[in-house]
């Protein structure tokens, strides 16, 4: 099933989860593009009109949750979805606490995170 092309930015500086995440959501038919970091992130956000972004929690320089309140000063109507490798529950706490709209343990299949970029895309 695919989608009508919905606009998908990965922040992730992990290579190998962006090219996975990346070739999952192109098959599914996402138009997505990456960075690297929240400086670049907030640069393309400034400049094309994303749908989502698929940020993990352990970004350069900044915790994600922290990136959260940046990211809406610059679209407020952006779709988040938080990522991390690990949980536990003080971590769980704090993102839960930022405007977003999912959080995915890496750890899990990667099919359900495709599937939460489709959700939150509708």
């Amino acid at each position: 099933m695919s989608v009508e092309c919905k606009k998908i930015l990965i922040l992730d500086p992990n290579t190998i989860d962006v090219f996975r995440l990346y070739s999952d959501l192109l098959r599914n038919g996402f138009d997505v593009e990456t960075c690297c970091s929240l400086q670049e992130a907030v640069e393309r956000i400034k400049n094309i009109d994303f749908d989502c972004i698929v940020m993990d929690v352990d970004i350069p320089k900044i915790k994600g949750y922290d990136a959260v309140s940046i990211i809406k000063a610059v679209d407020p109507q952006i779709k988040i979805i938080m990522t991390s490798e690990r949980n536990d529950l003080e971590l769980e706490t704090e993102v839960r606490k930022q405007d977003i709209s999912y959080y995915h343990i890496k750890s899990f299949d990667r099919q359900e995170l495709v599937e939460a970029v489709r959700d939150v895309c509708q």
